[in-house]
């Protein structure tokens, strides 16, 4: 009778790291998008000063909700 391709008890990762990959990516992830997003705001305020940075804002506010 043929055997199963995978066996029945996954292999385990003991190593310390085991599992943090994905955590530290998405945290990586996270403090790169927070950090272009802090630029950007920071690239709009001073190119179109501060009335018409906060005008932005309100009007997609206004339009979000």
């Amino acid at each position: 009778m043929a055997q199963p391709v995978h066996p029945a008890h996954p292999l385990q990762d003991n190593s310390p790291t085991a599992g943090q990959t994905p955590s530290v990516l998405l945290l990586a992830g996270t403090g790169v998008g927070g950090l272009v997003v802090v630029i950007g705001a920071l690239a709009l305020w001073f190119h179109y000063g501060t009335q018409v940075f906060f005008e932005m804002i309100r009007t997609g506010f206004i339009a979000c909700f």
